[in-house]
């Protein structure tokens, strides 16, 4: 498709939603013109319009927080973009992996209707923002710091706990152990850039759904 068949609104934009294509957080919302898509799309990385300083603008060229741009889709209205990015460093200027961490619905979800595995979800989603925001102290950070051949190893090793605790049969070590290995891995696959959707992907195909 061509730029110009998207609908700009009167002042030349475009609202742009920015995504994790990880994770699948919506980080941020922004707008563009023709000339920041076109940079967007020419450089594979964020550029923007700022509204207040009436000034095309590099995401992360100050902050190094730049967003490497997978895909860009439009809406069946052609007037709104959806850009799915790989995040070098947290999207909201505040330091936060999104700029959207505040909600209006206080309500703690409870067993009752909570999603089974909504767990695994937010699972994603917090090792995503850890890798992001690499708060000091964290054990996320220090894994993503020392790199894959730490995670890989601690992979390695929960996975062995995960064989002892069933040679045991013992049920709640099992329990225990079985979480660290998924936690783990969950580090690894978002160190690797591969989505969960992806993995669960191929688990549908082999049951021919």
């Amino acid at each position: 498709m061509n730029i110009e068949e998207l609908s700009f609104d009167e002042k030349g934009l475009i609202p742009a939603i920015v995504q994790d294509a990880v994770s699948k957080e919506v980080l941020t919302l922004a707008y563009m013109n023709k000339e920041s898509l076109t940079k967007t799309m020419e450089t594979k990385e964020t550029w923007f319009y700022s509204r207040s300083r009436q000034e095309l603008w590099h995401k992360g060229e100050t902050s190094g927080n730049t967003q490497q741009v997978t895909d860009i889709r439009y809406d069946c209205d052609q007037d709104a973009l959806v850009v799915k990015v790989t995040p070098h460093g947290p999207a909201c200027h505040k330091g936060t992996y999104s700029c959207f961490s505040q909600s209006l619905l206080e309500e703690e979800k409870t067993e009752a209707h909570a999603g089974r595995f909504d767990i695994l979800n937010q699972l994603e989603q917090t090792i995503a923002a850890r890798e992001a925001e690499m708060p000091e102290g964290a054990y996320t950070t220090y894994l993503f710091t020392e790199g894959v051949d730490k995670i890989l190893k601690k992979v390695g090793e929960e996975a062995s706990e995960v064989i002892i605790a069933s040679k045991n049969r013992d049920a709640e070590e099992l329990k225990w152990e079985s979480a660290d290995l998924l936690y783990h891995l969950f580090v690894l696959l978002r160190e690797q850039k591969l989505p969960l959707d992806h993995v669960l992907g191929v688990l549908e195909q082999r049951h021919g759904k």
